[in-house]
C-alpha cells in the first residue's frame, strides 16, 4: 500500500480524533464519579469508547477516509456493577437508606486520560515529523 504525505496527516488525524473522543469520555466519567441517585436503573455509568482500526476501502467514509486509521465504533456504558452505599441522610436515599453511586473509579479513569494523552501527543509528533519532512523535501527541490 503506498503511502502519501497526504495518508500521513490523515492517519494522524484520525488517531488525534479518536483520542480526543476517548479524553472526552473519560472527562465525563471523572465529571460524574461522585453523583449517586436513588434507583440503579438512574445511576450514572462509566462510558467506554470501543475503536476500530480502518484496514481497507470498505471501512472507511467520508469522517474517516484513510487506511491505517482509526475511529472511534461506539461508546458503551462500562459493566461494572453501580455500588449500593447506605446513607440515610442523602435526601435520595431509599426507605432502607441506601443510595446508588456511579460506577466509576477516579483512579482507573486517571490511568485512562494519561494513556489518551500520551497517545495524542505521540499522533501529534507523528504530524510534526511528517510536516518537517515535507519541508525538508521542498528545500531540496528548490535548490
Amino acid at each position: 500500500m503506498p503511502m502519501s504525505i497526504d495518508n500521513i496527516f490523515g492517519i494522524g488525524g484520525t488517531a488525534l480524533h479518536a483520542q480526543m473522543i476517548r479524553m472526552n469520555t473519560t472527562a465525563s466519567n471523572l465529571a460524574n464519579a461522585g453523583t449517586t441517585a436513588a434507583t440503579e436503573q438512574e445511576a450514572y455509568r462509566g462510558k467506554r469508547t470501543i475503536f476500530k482500526a480502518l484496514m481497507d476501502d470498505q471501512m472507511t467514509n467520508a469522517g474517516s477516509p484513510y487506511v491505517g486509521g482509526v475511529k472511534v465504533d461506539k461508546i458503551v456504558d462500562d459493566t461494572k456493577p453501580v455500588p449500593r452505599v447506605y446513607d440515610p441522610g442523602n435526601p435520595l436515599a431509599d426507605g432502607d437508606g441506601f443510595v446508588f453511586q456511579a460506577n466509576v473509579n477516579e483512579v482507573t479513569e486517571m490511568v485512562d486520560m494519561m494513556a489518551a494523552s500520551r497517545s495524542y501527543q505521540n499522533n501529534v509528533e507523528v504530524v510534526n515529523t511528517a510536516r518537517e519532512l515535507m519541508m525538508r523535501s521542498l528545500e531540496i527541490i528548490k535548490a
